[in-house]
């Protein structure tokens, strides 16, 4: 009877941590529309193309649902992929010309080119060895990390640097949380703590719409230099934490 009773426990501890990764990807099915709707001013004007950016992040919480759902290898690389996808449609539409590699010059046609074959390639690879392809995502992540740093430094907006300070802090606490799940599993699970995962997935949902938010301030500065954007916060600018949005402003007027 003990031993039945111990499975028995088991058994429920899995469910209950399976319907909470499960739950744990709902914050993108909320924010990705509300950003869609937020943004949709800053969209029109800048590109439409970045309503696919906007999709693709919805997605990646419905894959990823369906991943912990399943724990299929199926699911895994619809997840991975979403991903992958999501980060190249932001490199392609919001990485200043500065950065690209000099063979491209300073041409985003070519530079998003460039991005779309190598996404292709990647996800034709990441079928081979996707026991790294959790790693690849994340080292992205960081290239996006040393990308907005070096604007840190550039910037004196400081609505654009408070968003990149919190931004910094929400994505190490989120990648701390997914590195711990990943090293120490066996740790966790002898405390009896196996969330880690779905707070990795809650603190990262929360990074993508400040990240997004970031890369069309900076954005804006190379590419609409007479158009201002403000920063606001939904539901309410003076509630102490938002989701951030950006607001279309006049154009600068010239004497």
């Amino acid at each position: 009877m003990e031993v039945f009773d111990i499975l028995s426990m088991m058994v429920m501890m899995e469910m209950v941590m399976v319907v909470v990764l499960m739950f744990s990807n709902v914050t993108f099915f909320i924010f990705g529309p509300l950003m869609t709707f937020l943004m949709r001013p800053y969209i029109q004007q800048r590109s439409r193309y970045l309503y696919v950016l906007f999709v693709l992040f919805t997605v990646t919480g419905l894959f990823s649902m369906y991943f912990h759902m399943t724990l299929s290898f199926l699911g895994q690389m619809l997840d991975e992929i979403a991903i992958l996808w999501l980060l190249a449609s932001g490199y392609s539409i919001w990485l200043p010309r500065c950065y690209f590699p000099a063979f491209l010059g300073q041409n985003r046609s070519r530079y998003s080119s460039l991005i779309i074959i190598i996404s292709l390639v990647s996800t034709f690879l990441s079928f081979l060895r996707p026991t790294i392809n959790a790693y690849a995502l994340n080292a992205i992540g960081l290239h996006i990390i040393y990308i907005v740093v070096q604007e840190y430094k550039k910037t004196k907006n400081k609505e654009l640097q408070h968003l990149i300070e919190v931004s910094t802090v929400i994505w190490a606490l989120a990648f701390t949380s997914w590195i711990s799940d990943r090293l120490l599993c066996s740790f966790w699970q002898w405390i009896n703590f196996s969330y880690l995962h779905s707070i990795w997935h809650v603190l990262i949902s929360f990074t993508f719409p400040y990240g997004m938010v970031i890369l069309a301030l900076v954005d804006s500065a190379y590419e609409m230099p007479n158009k201002t954007l403000k920063v606001r916060y939904w539901p309410r600018d003076t509630w102490p934490m938002g989701l951030p949005y950006v607001e279309m402003g006049d154009d600068h007027k010239s004497c």
